[in-house]
């Protein structure tokens, strides 16, 4: 007996959306382990409130981790839960060294920039796949880093006035 078999949904028609899963579970993992580096190394000017912030980020990616893992196992794969092995596959960076708080959050746009981009690619697959669940989960991923990116971005833009 599986999961899939109570969902109303054909493996081979999610395959590829486990696959993408797999890919952001490799991702958001990195990306993680980079916001952790920030919060714990950026020094000087702003310092208060990114490190509140980056706090607040890696809680967040933390919680999507744990989301995307299980709905990888609802839709019948098995998540990866290796170091060594998101490392193979993520496109998301690991970072080193950074300590200035401009620069830090360049890294996370970045990353957000690429992971918007996956998530909708990721949403694409589910609708294809009539999995409404995976394409809502992503759909509410999107609508909080578009709104983090604008928020990081008004923050990173120094106004000469």
């Amino acid at each position: 007996m599986k999961t899939l078999d109570f969902l109303h949904l054909d493996e081979k028609n999610v395959s590829n959306v486990v696959s993408a899963l797999q890919q952001l579970l490799a991702d958001f993992q990195v990306h993680y382990t980079n916001l952790r580096d920030f919060h714990w190394n950026v020094k000087g000017h702003g310092f208060f409130v990114l490190h509140e912030k980056f706090e607040s980020l890696y809680d967040d990616v933390a919680a999507k981790v744990d989301e995307i893992a299980e709905r990888i196992l609802m839709l019948g794969g098995t998540p990866e839960n290796r170091f060594s092995e998101y490392l193979k596959v993520a496109k998301v960076k690991e970072t080193h060294g950074v300590k200035c708080g401009h620069e830090a959050v360049e890294h996370v746009l970045d990353a957000y920039k690429y992971l918007i981009g996956q998530e909708r690619r990721l949403l694409a697959l589910a609708s294809e796949a009539g999995d409404d669940v995976t394409a809502d989960l992503m759909t509410g991923y999107i609508a909080e880093q578009e709104k983090m990116v604008w928020t990081l971005v008004a923050y990173s833009t120094q106004s000469c006035h």
